[in-house]
């Protein structure tokens, strides 16, 4: 919503440093800013703009050509008739040949046009109308009002019998336009497109744009400076008030059509006689401030008390898949893991380590496999004679019992 302070100045359109009065805001330069509505509503109001084009129906079928059929060792696509020009025996009527007919060739009849609810019109219009009253929206569009004394801006009706461009130009000037009319100027620049040969060479920015009540003479007076537009009170586009979709342009009014605007689009509460059925849109929301309202003492104090999160556990790793977890089980456990891998690569300290253990672990095996040819030290040895002492004593045991 579009917060506006209720009066503002006029300012004498020959001399801008005095205020010829004062005057009330009308109620529809503050009502709910809606950027989505704007841009829905310029999307297809555009399109009604279109020139609808086309191919000419005949375009490729002018030829009599006729297909030469089969046992010709050729293609069966109708051929040109006639001889003694390349044009004879040529394809045709078919899109991939030259000279054909396109394939799904574009029509007059498309859908070019399309319809609009009339009062998401209107609520758009007015939705742009209170974005030009709000200085940072103004700003966030690339306009230059660093001197302008205060938005919305408003002229004497004076300003409505201008006849000529220079007067138009030297009020400019003094209501601080200065910079945006530069900015217009510096912006332009040949179109990139095929429009550059079609009458409309070189684009430039939009500027202000002057709404009057009456035409005396303000337009054949901003007619010619680049990019300043005139529009009537009564008659205001969408397509001038937001560019490309985009609210907040700069714009200028004249006194007798800010005080108009109350009788176009009416007060608030009550319907206008203009506009059939039409009521100006009431924001939902008197104050947008979410953090502010939440936080009150109102909505404080009905509240429960907070509620604690509930206790979040960790998963389980399984240390001996988990080589993380098992890093912090045991510390020592990456370092091992890396001996172990070193000691596989050839050349390092550890592959020397475990090579001469394995050499020692050879050459003791070879000195026990001496030993146990001798057969002196053996296991069968030992046990043998294990067995063959076993008798011996019971024999001993039994001679002493007789």
């Amino acid at each position: 919503m579009a917060l506006l302070r209720k009066v503002v100045n006029i300012f004498q359109f020959d001399d801008p440093e005095k205020k010829a009065g004062q005057t009330s805001v009308p109620p529809a330069l503050a009502c709910p800013l809606r950027p989505d509505l704007v841009k829905a509503i310029h999307t297809n109001v555009s399109k009604n703009r279109r020139q609808a084009y086309a191919v000419t129906p005949k375009a490729g079928y002018d030829t009599a050509a006729e297909s030469w059929g089969t046992g010709r060792a050729v293609a069966r696509i109708p051929r040109v008739p006639g001889g003694g020009t390349h044009r004879a025996g040529q394809g045709a009527f078919g899109n991939m040949c030259r000279g054909g007919g396109m394939f799904c060739p574009t029509k007059t009849w498309r859908r070019w046009h399309r319809k609009v609810n009339q009062k998401q019109k209107r609520y758009a219009v007015v939705s742009a109308l209170a974005a030009s009253s709000v200085v940072p929206l103004v700003m966030a569009r690339g306009h230059r009002i660093g001197s302008v004394s205060e938005l919305p801006l408003v002229v004497s009706k004076g300003a409505e019998s201008m006849q000529k461009t220079k007067q138009a130009v030297e009020m400019l000037k003094k209501l601080g336009c200065e910079e945006e009319m530069q900015r217009v100027i510096n912006s332009k620049k040949v179109r990139k497109t095929k429009g550059k040969m079609r009458n409309r060479r070189y684009v430039m920015r939009r500027g202000p744009l002057v709404i009057y009540k009456e035409d005396n003479g303000i337009v054949r007076a901003m007619r010619n400076i680049p990019g300043v537009q005139t529009a009537s009170v009564t008659n205001l586009n969408l397509l001038n008030l937001a560019p490309g979709g985009q609210f907040g342009r700069f714009v200028i009014w004249t006194e007798g059509a800010f005080k108009d605007l109350k009788r176009v689009y009416g007060l608030t509460n009550l319907g206008t006689p203009n506009k059939s059925g039409f009521h100006l849109p009431i924001a939902m929301m008197e104050n947008a401030d979410i953090a502010r309202i939440i936080n009150s003492e109102e909505v404080q104090s009905v509240l429960r008390p907070k509620l604690e999160a509930p206790r979040k556990h960790s998963i389980k790793r399984n240390a001996l898949k988990n080589k993380a977890v098992m890093s912090k089980l045991n510390p020592g456990a990456e370092q091992r893991r890396l001996l172990r891998k070193r000691s596989s690569e050839p050349g390092t300290a550890e592959r020397k380590i475990i090579e001469e253990r394995k050499k020692a672990r050879v050459a003791a095996s070879k000195e026990y496999g001496k030993t146990l040819k001798k057969g002196e030290n053996s296991f069968f040895n030992k046990l043998m004679k294990a067995y063959e002492a076993k008798p011996v004593e019971e024999e001993k045991g039994d001679e002493e019992e007789e």
